[in-house]
């Protein structure tokens, strides 16, 4: 039963937070960012929310950093709009996830392109 209410959990913040991005925080630091993933520890207590960023290093440090000075003003937001009992402490990472299955697919239609030739 934990597991599921820990989903919903997930799933709130994570929508949430992206609404609070696309349309509240005012950040010129914040480039294209999108919520990949939130994971709550079981406590409820901490957040790992992981973003991914459209850009070059230099807008990956700038919107990270964006990201970790409205820390309070997210957690604010969170505190307003979830009915939870506890709002937990929020932490961004970075998702490289998407970048890396873009440089695959890359690799693969060279691999494709050069077995054609």
């Amino acid at each position: 039963m934990q597991g599921k209410r820990l989903d919903r959990v997930n799933q709130l913040i994570k929508e949430e937070v992206s609404t609070l991005l696309q349309r509240e925080l005012k950040d010129p630091r914040l480039g294209f960012v999108t919520v990949t993933a939130v994971e709550v520890s079981k406590d409820l207590r901490v957040a790992k929310v992981f973003v991914s960023v459209l850009g070059d290093e230099a807008q990956w440090a700038a919107s990270l950093g964006a990201l970790d000075s409205a820390r309070g003003f997210v957690r604010n937001w969170l505190r307003q709009h979830l009915d939870l009992r506890v709002i937990p402490e929020l932490t961004f990472r970075a998702d490289r996830s998407m970048e890396h299955a873009a440089r695959i697919q890359h690799l693969l239609r060279r691999l494709d392109d050069t077995a054609e030739s």
